[in-house]
């Protein structure tokens, strides 16, 4: 397990802390006793035991999931610190007492009896909330990865619905194509082919590149446009800045799809579509522009099968820090903007 130096010294500066309030309890309960050897045994003492406790548990092998002993491991552990603690801080205070001139002889057997239990209760109320605070740590980790699991669960069942929604549409269209020109059917069957190869290839990930994105809006354009021919012509605006951003697979494809589907296949000549993206402060901006028959779409209330797909995604993804947005553009067609943090 690797340890975190900056925690160490946080654990270290509240077990000081700790310490200097144990020395104010025990002046308070006996304020004949002077304050500043009393101040140095107890931060002699808790800092031992500290080292011997929360250096030490690293190297019980039990500590490697949940970073605390479990069993009989955590028990001697924590009994070997209080005893390192009392014994060898109990010397070195002599040791600084005798150089200064507090030390007095050798304790009473009441008096040591008293500072032995004393440094067991202190021991112990220091040990169990570090391990209360430790145990909450592991299970909010684990929650953590647990969310994160369903959340990777949910993106792959959203992209399961999706893939058979765009194959069957494609099929369809094909299906049509055989009859009137089949040189252009196998054209498209070719394209499509390789189009279902590169997405089988990035199957495995939730997310990608913004250019790999784009590479696969390519073959899919390149797919309708066999189908459309000249009534379908588009543009992809990629900065190159924003290349390697990473984005939900199959992210963009939706929106084209609709934009082609319910906006520019209606229209007689067809139009074109224009994917760009560009950066705004700390939010990536996707856009999808098409020039089809506008808020006239059947999809334009935003309730579209590919839609909801694409607002559910980026929900479970970055919750209310993502958006989709329709909007006319212009006197025809639509406008699509996803908005989402930037990953830094």
């Amino acid at each position: 397990m690797k340890i975190d130096g900056i925690a160490k010294l946080q654990h270290l500066l509240q077990t000081l802390a700790f310490c200097l309030a144990v020395a104010a309890l025990q002046i308070a309960f006996s304020p004949e006793k002077p304050y500043l050897p009393t101040l140095v045994y107890s931060l002699l003492i808790g800092s031992i035991t500290w080292a011997v406790v929360d250096l030490g548990r690293h190297a019980l092998p039990s500590a490697a999931e949940t970073g605390w002993p479990q069993g009989l491991g955590g028990v001697l552990l924590i009994v070997a610190g209080i005893l390192a603690g009392y014994f060898f801080g109990m010397a070195a205070g002599d040791r600084i007492g005798l150089a200064y001139g507090w030390y007095t002889g050798e304790p009473s057997p009441s008096q040591w009896r008293a500072s032995l239990l004393i440094t067991v209760l202190a021991g112990l109320a220091a040990t169990s909330w570090f391990y209360a605070r430790n145990k909450g740590a592991y299970l909010q980790r684990k929650m953590g990865e647990a969310q994160h699991h369903a959340n990777e669960a949910r993106l792959k069942l959203l992209e399961a619905q999706l893939e058979p929604h765009m194959l069957f549409n494609t099929l369809a269209n094909l299906r049509v194509l055989i009859a009137l020109d089949p040189q252009r059917a196998q054209r498209m069957l070719d394209h499509m082919i390789a189009y279902l190869r590169a997405t089988l290839d990035g199957s495995r990930a939730t997310s990608h590149s913004l250019e790999r994105e784009f590479e696969r809006l390519r073959d899919y354009l390149e797919l309708m446009s066999i189908r459309m021919g000249p009534r379908l012509a588009y543009v992809l605006e990629l900065p190159p800045q924003l290349a390697q951003q990473r984005v939900p697979t199959l992210l963009l494809q939706p929106l084209v799809e609709n934009s082609i589907q319910h906006g520019l296949e209606p229209k007689l000549e067809g139009g074109r579509i224009a994917v760009s993206a560009r950066r705004e402060g700390g939010q990536l901006v996707l856009e999808v522009v098409d020039t089809g028959i506008g808020h006239a779409a059947p999809p334009a209330d935003g309730k579209g099968f590919g839609l909801a797909q694409v607002r559910d995604r980026l929900a479970t993804l970055h919750g209310a820090g993502a958006s989709l947005e329709l909007a006319p553009a212009g006197e025809a067609g639509m406008r699509a903007v996803i908005r989402m943090p930037v990953q830094s």
